[in-house]
């Protein structure tokens, strides 16, 4: 099954793919997924997901609305457990560990899978104090200023707020502080960050810089993100999930590969069909 290339993804000329031939190698997994089910409650959410995802690359989760995209990467770091009646079953290794095994730290855990919200969520404190919480919270020694200004400068901020590093957060403009919510983030050195939807609440502009930062970030950190948008997911993943939500209401995992496969050559119709526009 072949789609029309509607995206206009670029095609990888063999001079290019020798550039970089690391990321064109089989990537290791730093996530695997096995039968996983989750539950709100009595209801379930999502009913057998198995998948692998990969280190410092961009995985994208699409699919209509209502089938588990948010859940499923709550799901990553044990935050869905902390949803009213949350709970899961199957398991989600990380570096080969069952996350949802006994003794497992949620807290610790956290902050080696990051989390950035849909809307940017800047604590009412200065721009310093909001990327030094995790910090504090972690309990990191060392020098908070360098990792302060280490995590800015990756975020692509440090330039627009290096003056200004005691004013308050919330001065910012959208843009500025859903990327300071990934300096955040940054700064206690995840392996892992989840990002549901970052840039549905930004306008052209700002959503074009928050893309740009996660092609820089995923040479150094595994990303996983949630959009709504085909385009985002086709300019910035390697992979992409495609879920669906069943009869039951449960959403599954219909199709799971390369982005520029599963937007160019799906082998479910059902994928097809979302990613062209006919139903969604």
């Amino acid at each position: 099954m072949v789609t029309e290339n509607f995206l206009n993804l670029p095609q990888t000329t063999t001079a290019e793919a020798a550039v970089e031939p690391a990321r064109d190698a089989t990537p290791e997994s730093v996530i695997d997924v096995r039968e996983l089910q989750a539950y709100y409650g009595e209801n379930r959410a999502l009913k057998d997901i198995s998948l692998s995802l990969y280190s410092r690359r961009v995985s994208a989760i699409i699919g209509p609305s209502g089938c588990g995209k948010s859940t499923l990467v709550r799901c990553l770091n044990r935050m869905h457990e902390m949803s009213s009646g949350g709970h899961v079953k199957g398991e989600v290794l990380y570096q080969g560990e069952n996350i949802y095994g006994a003794g497992v730290d949620p807290v610790e855990l956290r902050s080696r899978i990051g989390m950035v919200f849909q809307k940017p969520n800047p604590f009412p404190k200065s721009i310093f104090e909001n990327v030094a919480f995790g910090l504090k919270v972690n309990g990191i020694s060392g020098n908070t200023s360098e990792r302060v200004e280490r995590s800015l400068r990756r975020a692509a901020l440090w330039d627009e707020v290096k003056d200004r590093l005691k004013q308050s957060a919330l001065q910012l403009s959208g843009g500025q502080q859903q990327r300071l919510c990934i300096a955040r983030a940054l700064a206690v050195e995840p392996e892992v960050i989840l990002m549901d939807e970052p840039c549905s609440a930004l306008d052209p502009m700002a959503t074009l810089a928050v893309e740009e930062l996660i092609r820089e970030l995923s040479q150094e950190v595994t990303i996983i993100i949630v959009t709504h948008n085909m385009q985002q997911a086709a300019r910035v993943s390697h992979h992409t999930a495609f879920l669906m939500m069943d009869q039951d209401k449960a959403g599954y995992l219909v199709e799971y590969g390369p982005t520029s496969e599963v937007f160019t050559n799906p082998k479910s119709e059902h994928t097809e069909a979302y990613i062209t526009g006919r139903f969604s």
